[in-house]
C-alpha cells in the first residue's frame, strides 16, 4: 500500500510567476498547458560553483535529457496533486541545487561552471483530455508522435543552459485519469545515473512528506579528474551546433525483452551447452564457475543481437563498409580510487565497437557479443584515463548522431530504477517514454521491463525502411515478445 500523502498548500517562496494565461502552443493540439510556474529550492544553497567535468563539457552540443513516467489514475483530486509534487520538487531541489542553477562562463579563462544560485525550475501542468494509456501505449505498434507534447523545454540544447533552465517538468492528466511525470534535464549537467537518481529523491519525498533526508543522497565533489585544465572555447559565445539532422524521417518502437529470451540469447552468446540442463543451470546461476570478466552479460548479448539485425535491415551497406556499435559506459566503478556511485553530473565514456558490415551480418552471435564483450570488460582506469588525456589534447563536443548510416549509439541502461523507487504515492509507474530529444537514426535507448526479472525494453530509433526490414527479421521477432507491456495499459 502507498503512504499517506500530505497536500499541504504549496507556499509563495516554493513558486513564482505561476499563470494560466498567454502559455505556448504545444507541439500537439492534443495537450492543453494549464499553468506554468519557477519552483524554487525550500532552502537557499550554500553549495559553492561546480565546475563542468570532462565528461560534462562534451554533453553540451546534446540536446537535454527527455525521460517520463507513466502513471496509474491518483486518489486524490489533480488540484492537490499539483500542490504534493511543486512542494516535494522544491524539497528536493534544495538536495540537488545544480538542477536549480544555471550554467555561467568565466570571461577570463572559458571555464564552464554551474552556478547553484537558485534560479528554480520550469513546472507545467497540461492536460490531454483525448489520449489514455491504451491509446499512448499500444503493444506491437511505432511510438505516437504525441509522447513529444508530454515534455517541456524541447529543442532546447544543453549549452543553453547560460539562459534557460537546467531542468523542466511537465505534469499531464491524460483523458482516462492517468497521468504522466516528465523530467527534462541538461546533459552537461546530470547523465542518466544523476537523472534517475534526482527522480527517486523527488518521488521519496513525495510519498514520505515528513522526512527531512533522502535515502541516496547525491555525492557533489567535483572529483571526476576534477583537476583538469581543459576546457572548451565557443568564439562570439554562440555555442555548439547540434550534429545531426533533426528533420530526418523516423520510426521509433519499444521492442520487448522477457527474462527468458534475454536467458536464451546470453546462453547462445557463451556458446553453452543447452542439452545438459543441470550444467546450464549451474553456469546460470554459480558466478564461480564463470572466471571474473569471462562471461558475457545479458545485456551484452541482447546488443549484439540488436547490432546483427539492424545491420542485416539496413540494405544499403555495402559488406566491406564499417557499423560501429557505441555504448555509453557508467565510469564511476571503473577508475581507481573509484568515485561515489551517486557522484552528480556525468562519469560516463562513450565507447565505440566497430566491424564490417558484412562480418556482423553474416556472423554467429557470439561472434558479435565477444567483440561488445572485450571492448567493456577492458574498459577500467588506464582506458578511461587514456580517453580524458587524448580529449583534453583536444576539447570538443561529442559527435552525436550517425553519419555514414552504419552506426548504432545505444544509451540509457536497463540498471537504471525507473520503476523501481518512482512511487510518488499513489502507485508505481507503468511505463517509462522519452520525448525527441537526441534521436536519430540508430539512436536506442535501455530500459528495465516494467515486471523486471530481467527483463529489458529497447527503445528503437531508425529509418522507416530499416524499420520495416528490422520487423521482417524473423530470427529477431522470434526474441521480441508481442503484447507484454499490454497487461499495464489499462488506466482503470
Amino acid at each position: 500500500m502507498s503512504p499517506s500523502l500530505s497536500t499541504s498548500p504549496t507556499s509563495a517562496a516554493t513558486i513564482i510567476n505561476s499563470n494560466s494565461s498567454q502559455l505556448p502552443a504545444t507541439k500537439s493540439p492534443l495537450v492543453q498547458l494549464i499553468t506554468k510556474c519557477t519552483v524554487l529550492p525550500d532552502r537557499k544553497s550554500t553549495e559553492s560553483d561546480l565546475k563542468l567535468s570532462v565528461s560534462d563539457l562534451p554533453m553540451l552540443s546534446c540536446y537535454y535529457i527527455q525521460k517520463g513516467l507513466f502513471f496509474p489514475p491518483p486518489h486524490i483530486p489533480i488540484h492537490r496533486l499539483f500542490s504534493l509534487l511543486t512542494r516535494s520538487l522544491s524539497r528536493a531541489l534544495s538536495f540537488f541545487p545544480g538542477l536549480a542553477g544555471k550554467l555561467t562562463t568565466n570571461p577570463d579563462d572559458g571555464r564552464i561552471f554551474i552556478s547553484c544560485n537558485d534560479v528554480g525550475v520550469e513546472f507545467i501542468h497540461a492536460a490531454a483530455p483525448t489520449l489514455s494509456l491504451q491509446l499512448l501505449l499500444r503493444p506491437s505498434h511505432d511510438v505516437p508522435m504525441e509522447v513529444q507534447s508530454l515534455f517541456a523545454l524541447d529543442g532546447a540544447v544543453s549549452y543553453d543552459g547560460h539562459f534557460r533552465p537546467l531542468a523542466a517538468f511537465q505534469f499531464t492528466e491524460l483523458g482516462d485519469g492517468a497521468v504522466f511525470i516528465g523530467c527534462t534535464a541538461n546533459h552537461a549537467v546530470v547523465d542518466g545515473t544523476s537523472f534517475w537518481n534526482f527522480f527517486n529523491a523527488w518521488a521519496e519525498l513525495c510519498r514520505s512528506p515528513a522526512t527531512t533526508t533522502i535515502s541516496r543522497p547525491p555525492d557533489l565533489r567535483r572529483n571526476f579528474f576534477g583537476d583538469s585544465t581543459a576546457v572548451i572555447l565557443f568564439p562570439g559565445g554562440a555555442g555548439p551546433e547540434v550534429t545531426f539532422s533533426v528533420g530526418a524521417p523516423l520510426r521509433e518502437r519499444i521492442f520487448s525483452f522477457t527474462n527468458a529470451a534475454v536467458r536464451e540469447l546470453k546462453s547462445r552468446a557463451n556458446r553453452w551447452e543447452r542439452d545438459n540442463a543441470e550444467l546450464y543451470g549451474k553456469r546460470m546461476h554459480d558466478k564461480k564457475l564463470i572466471a571474473e570478466g569471462e562471461e558475457i552479460s545479458s545485456f551484452q548479448s541482447l546488443c549484439a543481437q540488436m547490432w546483427r539485425s539492424v545491420t542485416r535491415a539496413r540494405k544499403h551497406l555495402r559488406p566491406e563498409a564499417l557499423t560501429t556499435f557505441r555504448m555509453a559506459v557508467n565510469c564511476r566503478h571503473r577508475i581507481f580510487p573509484p568515485i561515489d556511485k551517486f557522484y552528480f553530473g556525468n562519469a560516463i565514456q562513450s565507447l565505440p565497437t566497430m566491424a564490417k558490415v558484412g562480418d556482423v551480418a553474416e556472423c554467429e552471435l557470439w561472434w558479435a557479443a565477444e567483440l561488445l564483450h572485450r571492448n567493456v570488460a577492458a574498459h577500467w582506469d588506464e582506458k578511461i584515463r587514456k580517453g580524458v588525456e587524448d580529449w583534453e589534447t583536444a576539447p570538443r563536443c561529442f559527435p552525436l548522431g550517425n553519419p555514414d548510416g552504419a552506426g548504432i549509439t545505444m544509451g540509457s541502461s536497463p540498471r537504471f530504477p525507473m520503476y523501481e523507487g518512482n512511487d510518488f504515492g499513489w502507485g508505481g509507474p507503468v511505463a517509462v517514454r522519452s520525448g525527441k530529444a537526441n534521436k536519430f537514426d540508430g539512436k536506442f535507448s535501455a530500459f528495465p521491463g516494467r515486471y523486471g526479472g530481467g527483463s529489458v525494453d529497447i527503445e528503437v530509433c531508425l529509418a522507416p525502411e530499416t524499420m520495416a526490414a528490422l520487423l521482417e527479421d524473423e530470427e529477431f521477432m522470434y526474441y521480441v515478445s508481442t503484447g507484454y507491456e499490454g497487461e499495464a495499459v489499462d488506466a482503470k
